[in-house]
């Protein structure tokens, strides 16, 4: 009986959202649509649990800079993190409203290093800058405490991702703090409403939207979470 009504739930879910039918068999998934308090609990687990994930931030709207004298204006993050804190990422951004150029990060263990601007060398990252990339993806202090406190959980349904996997769609307000600890310091100062695709075999988050406001402007993001579990090699720069 709980099969069969739980299979008229995901028929309805489809009908009213317009989502597609999963590939996967329901009864294998590791979250359950139906039970968003589970739901909530099991992403928060898995996600503290992940050793390693490919990360890709793009953010559009009002300029957010990551640097003290708001100069340098981050446009997207691209990188890799591998426990316990080690992280490279290839960052575009654009210096003085002006110039479109890529910045390198590398983050290991204490040591983060920031290519030059100018020269292009890497150098030790300087006071004030708010661009470690280990931060993006601290499982235990940053991923797994923001799931567990989303306020207002809400069960959108089941939808169909940019490759035709299955991901499951859930929206949430998410504290201050910890928006600000999965963003590296780019998002501080205000709870932010976020809408978020989770992996319903693993619970993982996949894909994350969500707007902010900086002195009245509006930014936009997107955060997209891939490879999850696979091998990455975080070297430092050569000298």
């Amino acid at each position: 009986m709980m099969r069969v009504w739980l299979s008229l739930w995901c028929v309805a879910v489809l009908a009213l959202a317009g989502c597609s039918s999963p590939s996967e068999n329901v009864a294998d998934y590791v979250i359950d649509l139906a039970d968003p308090v589970a739901l909530q609990a099991t992403s928060a687990s898995a996600m503290g649990d992940v050793t390693s994930v490919r990360f890709a931030l793009v953010r559009s709207g009002a300029s957010v800079f990551i640097d003290p004298a708001a100069v340098i204006a981050i446009n997207s993050i691209d990188g890799r993190f591998v426990v316990p804190g080690s992280a490279d990422a290839v960052l575009q951004v654009t210096v003085n409203d002006s110039l479109n150029t890529k910045l390198g990060a590398v983050a290991i263990d204490d040591e983060v290093w920031l290519s030059n601007p100018v020269t292009g060398k890497f150098e030790t990252l300087p006071p004030g800058f708010d661009i470690d990339p280990s931060l993006f993806f601290d499982p235990k202090g940053g991923w797994e405490p923001l799931i567990n406190e989303l306020v207002d959980l809400t069960v959108v349904g089941q939808e169909q991702g940019p490759e035709g996997e299955t991901l499951f769609h859930v929206t949430g307000t998410a504290p201050a703090a910890r928006m600000q600890a999965i963003t590296a310091g780019l998002v501080r100062d205000q709870d932010v409403e976020l809408d978020l695709w989770l992996l319903p075999l693993t619970g993982q988050v996949a894909r994350i939207e969500f707007s902010t406001v900086f002195d009245g402007e509006t930014s936009d993001w997107v955060l997209e979470l891939r490879d999850y579990g696979e091998t990455f090699e975080i070297v430092p720069p050569e000298e």
